[in-house]
């Protein structure tokens, strides 16, 4: 990388000049503000892509919440949130079995979900996908 440094005695000041890295670097940057126009290529990446990010946002957000509330059914159960909470010892343990199961549903769904949305956004895009393909194609 070598940067050069010149006085420009037109205009009292020194002018810089980047490496080319720097250059593509700068030209990177340029290109998020300037609204470069993508190609079809990447249009076709993106699309695939926000097909299967959003089936999987879907798939995680129902897994984990699912899992959050079987852990709270499972704390209720085998230590002592339930006698904390003044509760019984059988009834921290019912309690805690019902909201273990209820937990278990959206776990449960998690995976059918990931593949109805991934199924639905396929369906959506599909048109633009086989158009820009077919582009591409030819």
């Amino acid at each position: 990388m070598e940067n050069n440094y010149q006085f420009d005695h037109n205009r009292n000041g020194f002018s810089y000049t980047y490496s080319a890295n720097e250059q593509e670097e700068l030209k990177k940057i340029r290109e998020k503000y300037t609204g470069k126009e993508e190609d079809k290529m990447e249009r076709v990446r993106r699309l695939d892509a926000r097909v299967t990010e959003k089936a999987q946002m879907i798939a995680l957000v129902l897994g984990i919440v699912g899992a959050l509330i079987l852990g709270l059914g499972l704390s209720l159960v085998i230590s002592d949130l339930g006698a904390m909470l003044g509760m019984g010892q059988i009834l921290s343990i019912v309690l805690g079995v019902a909201i273990g199961i209820i937990g278990c549903v959206p776990c449960i769904f998690a995976y059918p979900a990931y593949h109805y949305t991934l199924k639905r956004e396929r369906e959506k895009i599909a048109p633009e996908i086989i158009r820009l393909t077919d582009e591409l194609m030819k």
